[in-house]
C-alpha cells in the first residue's frame, strides 16, 4: 500500500517556532493592554450547537459554517426524505447538531445570556481563540485564522469607545508602529444624511456607495449612486459631505450645518464630539484620529460609532475595527443590552511587522543560553549550572554529550542562541568558563557566577 503524502486541509497552515513565537509577542502585547483597560479573558467552545450559529450571518455566512457530522452511526436518525429528495438543508439539521464557531461575537452573546447572572456589568471581556469559515481559500484569508476581541456589554457611556481608541494607541505602538489612523465614524450621522435627502429606505444602498469612495473616486460614487435610484438633486445635496475636509472640529461644523434638520444627525455629531473630548484628556501616543463619514462598516450590526484602524507605513487593508451595537444580545432572549467592542487583525499585523522588520530579536529567541560540552564529564559538570540557570528564570539549555563542538555551536546559531557555554577539562580545573557571545564571536573567561550576573542584565 503506497504511503500518503501528508499536507493540511486546504485553507489552514502550520506555524514554525519561529512564527509562533512572533505570533505570541503580538498576542501577548496585545493581552498586556486588554488586561491594563480591566478586560478580563474568556475562552468558549471551538464548537457550538448549530442552533446557535444558524440565522446570524446572513444566508451567505450559513454556507460558510463548518457542520460537524453526530458521532456514531449519524445516519441512523437522519431524514429519510431530505435524503432521497437530496434536500441538503433539510438532511444536515437531522446529521449535524454541532458547528465549528464561525466567530467570537455570536459565542460571546451566549456567554453572557447563559451567564448573566454572575456576571458583574458592565462586563469587559477579551477573547483571542481560532475561528472557522468555511471560505474558499485565497492568499491572505483562512478557512481557520484567529480572532483577537475585546467587547464590553452593559454600559452605553462613550468613555468605552475613548477607551477603545486608547487600547488601539497603546497597543499598536507596543508593537512598533510608527504611522497609523484610527478612523471613526457614527451610524447616526450616516441615518440623518439619509435622513436629509429623505431617503431613509436606501440607508444601505447610500452607504455602500460612498464606503467606495477611497477605491472608485468621487465620480465612481456618483454612478453607482444614480444606478441605485438617487437623483441629481441628491447627490448635490451630499455632495460637501461626502468630500468633507479640514480639521476634525472643521469637519464636525459643516457636519452639524448639513444635518441641522437631522435630530439623529445632530446626535451623532454630539457623540463624535464626546468622544473626541474623552480621548483629548488621556494623550494618545500615536495614533491620529480621523473623522471619516465615509466609514460605514457592518452597517446592518453597528448602531453608533464605528471604527477602522490603517496603517500609513505600508499598502495593507485594515487592521483594525469595531463599533457600537445595541442589541447583541438580543438573539438569545436578552434584550436591551447595549455594546461596543473591536477587533485585532493579527494575521495583517503579523504581515505589517514583518514587512517593517519590526520583531524585536527577543520575539525569535527561545533559548538564551547554550551549554557545550567535550565529554560526559563536562556535562556532570554543566547540569548544576543549567539548574541555576533555569531557577533565575533564564531560557537554558544544556547539549547532550557525545556531539562535536561544531554541530553543538550550528544548532545554536540555527536556534538564534545569543550565548554558549563550553566546558573542557581546563574549564572544569580553573572553574573559569568559556563563554562567548555568538553575534561577535567573543569570548571570555568567567566563573559561573559571573556568567549568571552577564545573562540577568
Amino acid at each position: 500500500m503506497a504511503s500518503i503524502k501528508p499536507s493540511v486541509p486546504k485553507g489552514t497552515r502550520d506555524f514554525s517556532p519561529a512564527e509562533m513565537a512572533k505570533r505570541n509577542f503580538i498576542f501577548d502585547t496585545i493581552k498586556g493592554v486588554f488586561r491594563k483597560y480591566g478586560y478580563q479573558q474568556i475562552e468558549t467552545p471551538s464548537m457550538e450547537n448549530l442552533s446557535t450559529l444558524t440565522g446570524k450571518y446572513g444566508d451567505e455566512g450559513d454556507k460558510l459554517i463548518f457542520k460537524i457530522l453526530n458521532s456514531g452511526d449519524f445516519l441512523a436518525k437522519a431524514d429519510e426524505q431530505a435524503l432521497s429528495t437530496r434536500n441538503s438543508n433539510q438532511a444536515t439539521a437531522s446529521i449535524s447538531e454541532k458547528a465549528l464557531r464561525y466567530d467570537l461575537t455570536v459565542p460571546f452573546a451566549r456567554y453572557v445570556v447563559q451567564h448573566q447572572n454572575e456576571i458583574t456589568f458592565p462586563f469587559k471581556r477579551f477573547q483571542v481563540q481560532p475561528v472557522w469559515r468555511a471560505d474558499r481559500p485565497q492568499k491572505g484569508r483562512y478557512r481557520e485564522f484567529y480572532q483577537c476581541d475585546a467587547d464590553v456589554v452593559g454600559s452605553a457611556s462613550l468613555l468605552n469607545e475613548a477607551e477603545f481608541i486608547m487600547i488601539y494607541d497603546e497597543a499598536l505602538s507596543l508593537l512598533g508602529l510608527k504611522d497609523f489612523s484610527i478612523k471613526i465614524n457614527n451610524r447616526k450621522i450616516l441615518s440623518g444624511i439619509a435622513q436629509v435627502i429623505d431617503k431613509n429606505d436606501s440607508i444601505i444602498d447610500m452607504t455602500v456607495a460612498i464606503d467606495k469612495l477611497d477605491k472608485i473616486g468621487f465620480d465612481g460614487v456618483v454612478k453607482e449612486l444614480l444606478e441605485r435610484g438617487f437623483t441629481q438633486a441628491d447627490i448635490d445635496q451630499i455632495k460637501p459631505i461626502i468630500l468633507l475636509e479640514g480639521s476634525n472640529d472643521e469637519k464636525l461644523a459643516s457636519l452639524r450645518a448639513a444635518l441641522k434638520d437631522s435630530t439623529i444627525g445632530l446626535q451623532g455629531c454630539d457623540e463624535i464630539q464626546t468622544v473626541f473630548d474623552y480621548v483629548a484628556a488621556c494623550k494618545p501616543l500615536t495614533a491620529k484620529l480621523e473623522l471619516d463619514i465615509t466609514l460605514a462598516r457592518g452597517l446592518n450590526y453597528y448602531t453608533g460609532a464605528i471604527f477602522e484602524v490603517k496603517t500609513n507605513e505600508v499598502a495593507m487593508g485594515s487592521i483594525g475595527g469595531g463599533g457600537r451595537y445595541d442589541d447583541l444580545t438580543g438573539m438569545f432572549g436578552l434584550k436591551g443590552l447595549t455594546g461596543a467592542g473591536i477587533s485585532f487583525g493579527a494575521d495583517r499585523i503579523y504581515d505589517v511587522l514583518e514587512e517593517l522588520n519590526l520583531f524585536p530579536q527577543s520575539a525569535e529567541q527561545s533559548t538564551q543560553v547554550l551549554i557545550c560540552c567535550f565529554d560526559e564529564q563536562g556535562e556532570k559538570y554543566g547540569l548544576p549550572l543549567l539548574q541555576n540557570l533555569r531557577s533565575q528564570n533564564i531560557n537554558a539549555e544544556l547539549y547532550p554529550a557525545g556531539a562535536k563542538i561544531k554541530k553543538q555551536m550550528e544548532y545554536a546559531n540555527n536556534k538564534q542562541i545569543p550565548y554558549t557555554v563550553l566546558i573542557g577539562s581546563d574549564e572544569m580545573q580553573s572553574g573559569l568558563l568559556t563563554f562567548k557571545n555568538m553575534e561577535s564571536g567573543e569570548q571570555e573567561k568567567l566563573s559561573a557566577d559571573d556568567i549568571l550576573g552577564r545573562l540577568k542584565k
